[in-house]
C-alpha cells in the first residue's frame, strides 16, 4: 500500500501532541500508527510518540503475514505499552495523567486489520463513499450508542472532550479491533481528531478525489483544517491500494 501522511499543530495550541509513523516488518507487512496525546501539560506529546514508537519498533521485528497473529499482536503490544505509559507517569512528576489515543492499521497482502482508543478514527473510501471504520471512544460516542442523543447531537455534544478509552489511563486496554479484504483503489485513512472537527465527510471525499497527488491530497487536507480555524492538532495518513495483493 502507498503511503502518505502529514502532521501540523493546527491555529489555536502552542505545539503538537499528534505522532504518526509506518513501519514494515521483516514480511514486508506494514503497520500505520496515529496517536493523539491526551493531557496537554501533562506529557501527551511524551505519551503519543512512546506509543507510536515503541509499538513500530516491535513490529519491525515480527514475521507477521497472516490476520490471526496480526490481532494477536496488537492486543498483547497494546497492553504491553499501555504498562509502559502508566508506569513512566507514576515514576515522572511531570508526565503524570499522561494518556494518548490511538489508531493503528496492519496492511496485510489481501487484508487490513484496524484497532483503536479514543477518538482518533479509521475511514475506507471505496467506490467514492466514505466510511468510517472505528467507533470513537469519548462520552457523546458512548450516549449515541446507548440511544441517549442523536449522531448530530453526538458531533456537537461538550461529552467529545471527554476520552473514555485510550493508553495510559487504566490497568486495562479494551481495544476494538476490525478486519475487512482490501480491494483494488480503496484509500485508507487515519486521523486524529482535529480532521473533523472542522471538515465534513463529504469535505474530505471533495479533497481527496479533486488533489492531484495523494501527498496533495493530505497537504490540502490539513490546509483546508488550518483555514477553518484550525482548533486542534491535525494529523492525516492514506494509504491507497494500487494493486491486488499490494503490501
Amino acid at each position: 500500500m502507498k503511503i502518505t501522511y502529514a502532521s501540523d499543530r493546527g491555529r489555536v495550541r502552542a505545539d503538537n501532541q499528534d505522532y504518526v509513523d509506518v513501519f514494515v516488518n521483516t514480511r514486508g507487512s506494514q503497520l500505520a500508527i496515529v496517536a493523539d496525546g491526551v493531557g496537554g501539560e501533562f506529557g501527551g506529546d511524551v505519551a503519543s510518540t512512546m506509543a507510536v514508537l515503541h509499538l513500530g519498533n516491535e513490529w519491525r521485528l515480527t514475521d507477521v503475514a497472516d490476520a490471526n497473529a496480526g490481532r494477536s499482536w496488537l492486543e498483547a503490544m497494546a497492553a504491553q505499552e499501555n504498562t509502559t505509559i502508566l508506569n513512566a507517569g507514576r515514576r515522572y512528576r511531570t508526565l503524570k495523567g499522561m494518556a494518548t489515543t490511538l489508531v493503528v492499521a496492519i496492511i496485510l497482502a489481501d487484508q487490513v486489520i484496524i484497532a483503536n482508543l479514543g477518538d482518533s478514527r479509521a475511514y475506507l473510501l471505496r467506490n467514492r463513499e466514505l466510511r468510517q471504520i472505528t467507533e470513537d471512544h469519548n462520552l457523546a460516542g458512548e450516549l449515541f450508542r446507548q440511544g441517549a442523543i442523536t449522531a448530530d447531537q453526538a458531533a456537537e455534544h461538550p461529552g467529545r472532550h471527554i476520552i473514555t478509552r485510550s493508553l495510559g489511563v487504566g490497568e486495562d486496554v479494551a481495544l476494538d479491533i476490525y478486519q475487512f479484504a482490501l480491494q483494488v483503489d480503496d484509500l485508507l485513512l487515519l486521523t486524529t481528531d482535529g480532521l473533523p472537527k472542522v471538515l465534513s465527510d463529504k469535505e474530505i471525499v471533495n479533497e481527496i478525489e479533486n488533489a492531484d497527488s495523494q501527498k496533495s491530497a493530505v497537504e490540502n487536507l490539513i490546509k483546508n483544517v488550518n483555514a477553518g480555524g484550525g482548533p486542534d492538532n491535525v494529523t492525516v495518513l492514506l494509504g491507497y491500494q494500487e494493486n491486488e495483493g499490494q503490501i
